[in-house]
């Protein structure tokens, strides 16, 4: 029950204001009980809104545009557009159009890349073509350059820790700064736990994708409670709390093994906010039947329909967790991954004005990116 102070797009300690500049605001604003908290950041989205981010096309940028607009009627101030596993040609088309940049009242702000494969398990492909799959072959990490194009504009790699050489690609890709998860993935508990110890810090969406939790050998599940992660390092995994991709009993689970590293991704794609019907994956048909999505004629699930502020409010109940756990889940947590929470998902002084305002439900009322407001939910309740 306290003010918030902004200036210049910054979270202002109003110490100085008040005793040295002896100043006081130039607007001031009625929250009226909202809860005001850190805006959502989404490391794992692969589309939305009839937009996919796996298709190279001519008006990629307007496609892009337009997802980033629209996600902030969910919370989500800033995020990394996700591309599936594709050829060559699609990452040479689309990653030149892909540029980090700050959110603001054209949409939120884009964090890098995420490029989910195409180094992943055949067995534990999920959505993922499978002639598109490869593997790390002499060059390793020139293999991974020659693949993507460029890692310029790339914040995340998800890639399977089992496959030969995948420790030196670890490496390298952690020493340019971009984050390496583990994911689409058969390894075992000490597979993991050496890509762990070579530079990989996030799990990509946690029980999807991987082998079942084994009492003998958990695989990468093992990684929440693992005692070989190295001092000072903390393992983050992501999950997609639509209801759909986690039963919530594995969602608590993990919340009570290791409640500091959950992320909430939407892993959302391309039908996310239009209709049931059928969509696009990357080089995939999928459909989508209410809240479940399939590759088209299969039971495959693949990517959700679900929102970052629907994920947030199904997590705090499926948990019975506080509000605040809730909510740092989508801004705190992913913020440290990517190693920016000195600028982004807490309201601390000198950080960045992103932040909501929600109602005790958790239902997004106004979004502001920078101290200025880029959405409100209008009076009729749209």
């Amino acid at each position: 029950r306290e003010d918030l102070w902004v200036r210049e797009g910054k979270i202002l300690n109003p110490e100085k204001l008040f005793f040295d500049e002896k100043g006081s605001a130039d607007v001031q604003l009625d929250c009226k009980d909202s809860i005001i908290a850190p805006g959502f950041i989404d490391v794992q989205i692969n589309g939305g809104f009839g937009v996919d981010f796996s298709l190279a096309t001519d008006d990629f940028k307007s496609g892009i545009d337009l997802v980033s607009q629209k996600i902030l009627s969910h919370g989500v101030t800033s995020f990394c557009p996700t591309l599936v596993t594709s050829p060559p040609s699609v990452y040479y088309q689309v990653l030149p159009q892909i540029s980090v940049r700050n959110g603001g009242a054209h949409g939120a702000g884009i964090l890098g890349a995420h490029l989910e494969g195409p180094f992943i398990s055949r067995e534990k492909k999920g959505a993922h073509p499978e002639h598109c799959l490869r593997t790390f072959e002499a060059g390793a990490f020139q293999d991974l350059l020659a693949t993507y194009g460029s890692l310029d504009c790339v914040q995340i790699v998800t890639l399977a820790p089992e496959m030969r050489r995948s420790s030196e690609v670890i490496r390298e890709l952690t020493k340019r700064g971009i984050c390496v998860s583990l994911g689409h993935s058969v390894a075992n508990l000490s597979q993991a736990e050496e890509a762990v110890q070579h530079g990989a810090t996030f799990i990509t969406h946690l029980f999807n994708a991987m082998l079942p939790f084994h009492h003998r050998d958990p695989g990468i599940v093992g990684l929440l409670t693992s005692d070989k992660i190295p001092a000072g390092r903390r393992v983050f995994y992501g999950m997609i709390s639509d209801g759909i991709h986690t039963n919530p009993a594995a969602l608590r689970i993990a919340h009570r093994a290791h409640p500091t590293g959950l992320v909430l991704v939407t892993d959302a794609m391309a039908g996310m906010g239009l209709a049931p019907g059928r969509h696009t994956l990357g080089q995939q048909v999928v459909e989508i039947d209410g809240l479940n999505t399939y590759i088209a004629g299969t039971k495959t699930l693949s990517g959700s329909v679900a929102t970052m502020d629907t994920c947030v409010r199904h997590f705090q109940e499926a948990t019975g967790c506080s509000v605040e756990t809730a909510l740092e889940a989508a801004s705190l947590h992913p913020a440290q991954l990517l190693g920016i929470e000195h600028r982004k998902g807490t309201l601390n002084y000198d950080s960045d004005a992103d932040f909501l305002m929600l109602n005790d439900s958790l239902y997004v009322q106004a979004t502001y990116i920078a101290g200025e407001e880029v959405w409100r939910q209008d009076v009729s309740g749209m």
